[in-house]
């Protein structure tokens, strides 16, 4: 399939198999809730009455005070005593496959691209790390919510996008399901999509 170039003449050339994919929207929710599952820090404890300090001792004799039988002042009943049911750190991730995640990455690309919010341009860059620069850019290109994706971004577009909580800068190795999802359009270069056509290919 061919795609016109935002910027200049001609057209690019994509792949079908990459962006011509099914759209399976349960692949991609499991792999979508999996990747977001696997940055749980996971990281939640507390103390169970094994783990408190003291208690060894028994506080008062089992019979004959009339109080209620105690064999350790760190009981969950107690203040200060450990916790029923303590929480424990874990690990949230879930096991998805390179077939199954790369496989999501293609619906989700091959989506954008039929419903015209994919737009491939030859090469993106700034002259100077301007905010207003890179927004008259995108403006020409008719792109406001955007994830720029590029094999090489320099520092001039990074430096300009950090202030715009509507744009995103992702290098094409660092691309994910979540990221594609979060924008309303995607913008790519030219060596990015053959980057992508080759790891998902």
């Amino acid at each position: 399939m061919e795609l016109p170039l935002r910027e200049g003449v001609g057209a690019v050339q994509l792949s079908e198999r990459i962006f011509d994919a099914e759209f399976k929207e349960p692949l991609i929710h499991q792999v979508v809730v999996a990747y977001l599952a696997g940055g749980r820090a996971g990281s939640k404890a507390q103390k169970n009455r094994a783990a408190v300090r003291g208690g060894g001792g028994k506080p008062w004799r089992q019979k004959g005070t009339g109080r209620a039988r105690a064999g350790s002042i760190r009981s969950p009943l107690w203040r200060g005593g450990g916790r029923s049911f303590a929480a424990a750190p874990r690990d949230h991730a879930q096991k998805v496959n390179r077939k199954m995640y790369r496989g999501a990455l293609r619906a989700i690309l091959s989506e954008l691209a039929r419903q015209g919010r994919l737009c491939v341009v030859e090469r993106f860059d700034l002259d100077q790390p301007k905010t207003k620069l890179l927004i008259n850019k995108l403006d020409g290109l008719g792109l406001a919510d955007v994830l720029i994706v590029s094999n090489d971004l320099s520092d001039n577009v990074c430096l300009a996008a950090r202030n715009l909580p509507a744009v995103e800068v992702r290098a094409t190795s660092r691309l994910n399901p979540v990221v594609l999802l979060r924008r309303e359009s995607a913008l790519l270069t030219v060596d990015a999509v053959n980057r992508l056509e080759e790891w998902l290919g």
